[in-house]
């Protein structure tokens, strides 16, 4: 409108002239459009002010993430050249930053051997995956610590111990790419034929039946995929990288029985290897083919510690209270008890779930992904000949 106005009133004030004969026709056709061109170049300079402004926000916001120094410094600390060795938790105790008052671990010992396959096993919200937190060095224990062949992890050099360790979690996290690009982000340098054992490993037969094979596109953190399909991409991407030590944080709990029947012969190839396994699990299939349990109670120590044959016989023991409690969808004898005991352990899992929402995102935390050795499980070799034809 404003513009408009302008545009009659110089029409108005410039025809008067024209007609006094002071300037011509062609002089005023000139100055409209040099008006024009201004008024334009003006409004479109108020524009780009306010995305200049917004740029300038946005990238305080950034400067400030890039300027912040992390609790734990990533690069600080000895070289690992090998994260292999017995697991030792020696009176470690831990509470969240954001929970001080809450302690999630107190006086925690046990020790896992070199090459077992060890199962957590505990109430939700008895600390499990806070094990695995503590491992990744994503927090530092209040008290005590934690060794790996002797070497306390607090001195190693975080970076390359989290590349020594793998994780497989309940929910993988996939990019926006094609199959073989998520086999192998955890392994840049992985030639095709690596990807495609890591593939016939983890039980991924299913890439037979897309024409593109490996080249396939998995959509945006893997919606074109099913459940079983994702995880068993993540146990690919585990096997191709082969870490020291693979932890499990309930890799099959979201899964149906038929995903899990598939997704568990693919986590048969990485039980055979000579790394550590850490299984954080609920389900009983998970249990029986771990060499030990480690059984934690609410109050944050080790209430048993077994082969799960040793502990079953226990039925007095914590292990077989929570196997009851699970099985009988918790109406045990000790009905009353178990529900105050599960109201405790909700109650815990909340200062979990808040601590954990806490962590600094780390791009060497993505490479959720790890190798381990032989497996006697083969995919056709229909994925071979079609990654060949691409």
């Amino acid at each position: 409108m404003m513009g408009n106005m302008t545009i009659l009133a110089l029409l108005y004030v410039g025809g008067g002239m024209v007609t006094s004969g002071t300037i011509s026709i062609g002089e005023l056709t000139s100055f409209l459009m040099y008006t024009a061109y201004a008024g334009s170049s003006l409004f479109g300079l108020s524009g780009f002010w306010s995305e200049l402004m917004k740029g300038v926000g946005a990238a305080t916001r950034l400067f400030e993430l890039q300027d912040r120094e992390p609790t734990i410094s990533p690069t600080v600390g000895s070289a690992v050249t090998s994260a292999r060795g017995q697991i030792r938790f020696e009176n470690l105790s831990f509470a969240y930053p954001t929970r001080p008052a809450v302690d999630i671990f107190k006086n925690l010992d046990f020790e896992i051997p070199q090459g077992s396959n060890v199962a957590v096993v505990g109430p939700s919200g008895g600390g499990k995956s806070t094990i695995a937190s503590l491992i990744l060095r994503f927090y530092t224990p209040t008290e005590g610590s934690i060794k790996i062949d002797g070497v306390d992890i607090s001195t190693m050099n975080v970076k390359q111990l989290r590349r020594k360790i793998g994780i497989v979690s309940q929910e993988p996290v996939l990019f926006s790419g094609t199959i073989a690009d998520n086999i192998s982000y955890a392994k840049p340098d992985a030639s095709r034929k690596e990807i495609i054992e890591a593939a016939r490993k983890a039980n991924c037969r299913f890439i037979e039946d897309f024409p593109d094979g490996l080249d396939t596109s998995v959509g945006p953190r893997g919606a074109m995929l099913s459940g079983g399909q994702k995880q068993r991409i993540a146990i690919a991407r585990a096997l191709v990288k082969n870490p020291d030590i693979l932890i499990l944080d309930e890799a099959t709990s979201a899964l149906d029985a038929e995903s899990e029947t598939l997704v568990n012969a693919a986590l048969a190839a990485l039980l055979k290897g000579n790394n550590t396994t850490i299984s954080i699990a609920h389900r009983l299939s998970t249990i029986k083919r771990s060499d030990s349990v480690i059984v934690l109670s609410p109050d944050g120590k080790v209430a048993q510690q077994g082969s799960y044959a040793e502990l079953s016989k226990d039925n007095e023991g914590a292990f077989a209270k929570l196997m009851e409690w699970q099985m009988s969808g918790g109406e045990t004898k000790d009905g009353d008890a178990q529900t105050e005991q599960s109201k405790g352990a909700a109650t815990d899992y909340e200062d979990v779930i808040e601590g954990l929402s806490e962590k600094e995102p780390r791009g060497e935390e993505l490479e959720a992904a790890f190798k381990a050795n032989a497996s006697d499980e083969a995919v056709p070799e229909t994925i071979e000949q079609k990654s060949e034809k691409n």
